[in-house]
């Protein structure tokens, strides 16, 4: 009978095994779904065999039932003993998207029990299976006979070729109810050759996205602990909520004990990481503060939603002592690779709120930095930080208003100082001794990084702005604004500190308004070529002297860099704490260049002048923030610019800093970066003269090079190195290998990290080198090794 469709119905909807065929029907109807309880059957021939209820299909058969699909040349439905047998090219697909292959299947009409010979598996989420037999029973038991494993794509070139890894194993079960796999006599094979051998072990399959059990081990060593090997152990709890033990078995120190604890609420999530040792050894640990027998610490991190604008949240770090992390390499790598990433110089404990509106933002937090330097006393507890800005949703006087708001109250216990000096320098403080009591501390030898004592700052600032465009193309920019900043200081008499600070109680009211005028006029450049835009701007701004200049403390305008970036910058101080006042004009001309086969041109130049009234640039303060900045005179250095990027491949910018008088270079930074489709370099050019003023009393010149090159499809190299030039020697770099594809992970990388320890300057530099080793749906195992 051919090309025949055969409707096989069941006898009640709710029984899987009462099975029966109806009657060929006159005029066959549309195929339903699997899900209506029949069992629909294409074939190009159909027998019946009424004396033994047997129904044969024959060729190309299709066969469709409770979502699944038989495929093969040949199938026979017994029903009297309810089995499906299916012979010839048979592929069968679940529900679930998986999809069998085989020479012979039997199997109940209900697939619970059965046997599979010459069986080949792909699942949905490109894991694959194959076996010799598989023999299924109670529905959910399925053992593979000399089973092969593995989650990579067959090589598309030659399919029979052995994928790059895959875990053989005489027997593998897997336990559909517990989602487990569970390999007997197992080996891992790499590219078809045997690399490790296991009698036994288990994973989740996968489809598994969180299971109870064991994770890959790791190990480590360090000559303080010795040799490490890690077991962690994953717990999942509740599907929002789970746990990880993670003990670290040392062959010097004992056992490192470590847990982490994660839940995910309705409007957030949090996690509580803890971790301790009870030291075998304490004395390798001898000359670091703090050192005791137990050490341990704890973190924690949470945030959490108010409603669809509005954050909160907290970090928490409590450790024994600063060096415990460093010691035992507790500092998490966030980079599956191991990318070339320093330690933390400190960890931060805080609790802020964030609410971010359609034109306004708020910020409020306070902030304890835990520092790994062991000069804890010198680091400020911050309580809190709150910024708030806005910008008003309407114009007024036909310009656009904004504001915006800082608080920031902090305390330091220890005065913080820097030598400046080749005499500070060798003595190792700038704070007088018994031995050299008629030492002058002044600020000429060093400087007041962080006072003693409290700080407390409001700032409230307006401003307002609107552009013109008159009838030649001109664009006319005024602007206004009012800044008001109220302070008080609660400076602490400690020695050296009345150098730069007036000690003791200090209240100050700072007042700065400020009107303007900016002028920009783009002429615009035509040619067959390209496009150039010509635009000279020049601002004028006016404003009274900044009050309190130098004599208030200086924590958060600490850094100062004059180039084309801030050449029109109202203000140029990076911070609150000093705000620049007196009269000034910034002038220079910005040239753009399109060309029309792609590619840009962009060059800046410009100079600053002071006008009238106190230049604050040229005011030291605690820290000489803005000395020798190239603006602390009338007439400011040149900066300049220029970037070009002739396509996506290449890009190059320079940006420097040259002496208004001499025209010497004061600062100059060039940058290459080529990006090919195997590889990609970058090369960073820097010489800065010398800032005795800030400490560096020598110029400092030299290279950085970075680069990755994809050896193969999967393979890439990268590395960096950086090159001291006035030292002729090369001072740092990493280098570091790693593949990655479908179904494998392998990374090999030299990691640099520094250690700021009491006494250690500069930070000393650590040698480590890690080993990472990932299967998908197996795991992810790794090894680090510190290099003395």
């Amino acid at each position: 009978m051919a090309g025949t469709m055969l409707r096989i119905g069941v006898v009640t909807p709710a029984s899987a095994q009462g099975f029966t065929y109806n009657a060929i029907p006159a005029r066959p109807k549309p195929p339903r779904t699997a899900s209506d309880g029949q069992m629909l059957v294409q074939a190009v021939e159909v027998d019946y065999d009424y004396n033994n209820s047997r129904v044969s299909a024959v060729g190309n058969v299709q066969m469709f039932y409770n979502g699944t699909s038989v495929e093969a040349d040949k199938v026979i439905y017994d029903q009297k003993t309810k089995r499906l047998h299916a012979e010839g090219n048979v592929r069968m697909t679940d529900a679930d998207g998986k999809i069998t292959y085989a020479n012979i299947m039997d199997l109940s009409d209900d697939y619970r029990d059965g046997f599979v010979d010459s069986l080949r598996a792909d699942t949905a989420d490109h894991t694959r299976m194959a076996a010799t037999r598989a023999d299924r029973s109670s529905g959910n038991y399925t053992v593979f006979q000399n089973g092969v494993y593995t989650a990579c794509e067959p090589c598309k070139d030659d399919p029979k070729k052995p994928p790059l890894w895959q875990v053989k194993g005489a027997r593998i079960i897997h336990d559909q109810n517990e989602k487990m796999l569970y390999f007997e006599n197992a080996q891992l094979e790499f590219f078809g050759v045997p690399m490790a051998y296991m009698p036994y072990f288990s994973t989740p399959d996968p489809t598994v996205k969180r299971k109870t059990g064991f994770l890959m081990p790791a190990a480590m060593w360090d000559s303080t602990y010795g040799y490490g090997v890690e077991a962690p152990f994953y717990w999942a709890i509740a599907p929002n909520y789970d746990a990880t033990f993670t003990p670290r078995f040392t062959s010097k120190q004992g056992v490192l004990l470590q847990a982490e604890f994660r839940q995910r609420l309705m409007n957030g999530s949090y996690q509580i990481r803890a971790y301790g040792i009870d030291q075998t050894d304490p004395n390798a640990f001898v000359g670091q503060p703090g050192d005791h027998q137990f050490r341990g610490g704890v973190e924690t991190k949470g945030q959490f939603a108010l409603n669809d604008k509005w954050v909160w949240g907290f970090d928490g770090v409590l450790l024994s002592d600063y060096m415990l992390m460093s010691d035992y390499g507790l500092a998490q790598y966030k980079d599956p690779l191991g990318s070339f990433l320093n330690l933390p110089t400190d960890a931060i404990s805080q609790l802020y709120l964030t609410g971010v509106g359609n034109r306004s933002y708020f910020d409020a937090r306070t902030i304890y930095y835990l520092s790994f330097s062991g000069l804890q006393n010198q680091v400020p507890v911050v309580a809190p930080v709150i910024d708030y800005s806005n910008v008003i949703n309407h114009s007024v006087l036909g310009g656009e208003v904004s504001y915006k708001t800082n608080f920031t109250s902090l305390t330091r216990e220890t005065a913080a100082f820097d030598p400046t000096n080749a005499a500070a320098l060798a003595n190792g403080t700038c704070l007088p001794t018994t031995a050299d009591a008629a030492r002058n501390i002044t600020p000429t030898n060093c400087l007041l990084r962080g006072m003693p004592g409290t700080y407390t700052r409001l700032t409230g600032e307006a401003d307002w702005r609107r552009s013109f465009t008159d009838s030649w193309g001109e664009i006319w920019t005024p602007f206004a604004s009012i800044r008001a900043d109220a302070i008080n200081t609660s400076v602490a008499n400690q020695p050296g500190v009345s150098n730069f600070l007036p000690t003791g109680d200090t209240d100050a009211l700072r007042v700065m308004p400020t009107v303007g005028l900016e002028y920009r006029y783009p002429f615009i450049n035509v040619q067959p070529w390209g496009t150039t835009t010509l635009e000279p701007i020049a601002q004028v701004i006016i404003r009274p002297n900044e009050s309190y200049a130098g004599k208030l403390p200086n924590e958060d305008s600490q850094s100062m860099t004059f180039d084309t970036s801030n050449l029109f910058s109202v203000d140029k101080f990076s911070g609150y704490d000093r705000v620049e006042g007196g009269g000034r004009a910034n002038a220079g001309v910005q040239a753009t260049t399109q060309f029309d086969h792609g590619g840009t041109v962009t060059v800046v130049f410009g100079q600053s002048y002071q006008l009238f009234g106190l230049n604050s640039f040229a005011v030291a303060d605690v820290n000489n923030t803005a000395i020798d900045s190239g603006l602390d005179k009338p007439v400011s250095d040149y900066v300049t610019s220029l970037s070009y990027s002739p396509n996506r491949t290449y890009t190059f910018s320079t940006h420097a800093r040259l002496d208004e008088a001499t025209g010497s270079i004061e600062r100059f930074e060039a940058e290459g970066r080529a990006n090919f489709d195997r590889f990609s370099v970058s090369m960073l050019y820097g010489d800065y003269a010398p800032q005795p003023e800030l400490g560096y009393l020598t110029r400092r010149e030299g290279l950085l090079g970075t680069g990755s090159l994809k050896l193969a499809a999967n393979w890439v190299v990268t590395g960096s190195a950086r090159w001291d030039l006035v030292a002729n020697q090369i001072n740092q770099y990493v280098i570091g290998t790693g593949y990655v594809d479908d179904c494998f992970v392998l990374g090999l990388n030299y990691i640099t990290s520094l250690t700021y320890a009491v006494g250690s300057t500069p930070p000393q530099v650590n040698q480590a080198i890690m080993l990472q080793l990932g299967l998908r749906t197996i795991g992810t195992a790794s090894f680090s090794e510190n290099v003395p």
